[in-house]
């Protein structure tokens, strides 16, 4: 895999210490990051305990050479444009949060690395899938319900 787009759930799956996700990211040119996912990370981190900790971490991560965090641009628009008007068509749910995900893989050209299973709705999108993690995805860890919301 040349890029590699890293969902919330692979990003906590590695932190977990999943030698799965390190071994892709060790064969991949470039780890990619989008600011929905870095939102979403921010967003469990205020909810927890090890805010400040988690930050250290993931800003560590961030900066690792090979670690990128792609922008949304116009480009990433028109892509969830034409994501989410063809989910909608086939009538496929899918959070809108990895509908953004999704339009950056898109864009860019990534693999997205996630356990969610619903991007593999998404036609065209290159999709690595990590089993659920001790029989939770990991927006269950986080505390994240099937719609992507809170819990």
């Amino acid at each position: 895999m040349s890029r590699i787009l890293l969902d919330t759930s692979a990003y906590t799956a590695l932190m977990a210490g999943d030698s799965r996700v390190a071994d892709l990211l060790a064969q991949s040119e470039a780890v990619l990051l989008s600011p929905v996912v870095l939102g979403e990370l921010y967003d469990g981190f205020l909810g927890g305990s090890r805010n400040l900790e988690n930050r250290r971490i993931l800003n560590q991560f961030r900066a690792k050479p090979r670690t990128v965090c792609v922008p949304i641009t116009d480009a990433t628009a028109e892509w969830f444009a034409e994501i989410k008007r063809s989910l909608r068509r086939s009538g496929q749910p899918v959070p809108i949060n990895d509908v953004w995900i999704a339009a950056s893989c898109m864009e860019h050209g990534a693999h997205v690395l996630s356990s969610d299973r619903h991007f593999d709705a998404v036609d065209g999108l290159l999709v690595s899938t990590l089993p659920d993690l001790d029989g939770r995805t990991a927006d269950e860890i986080l505390g994240y319900d099937a719609d992507g919301l809170p819990t």
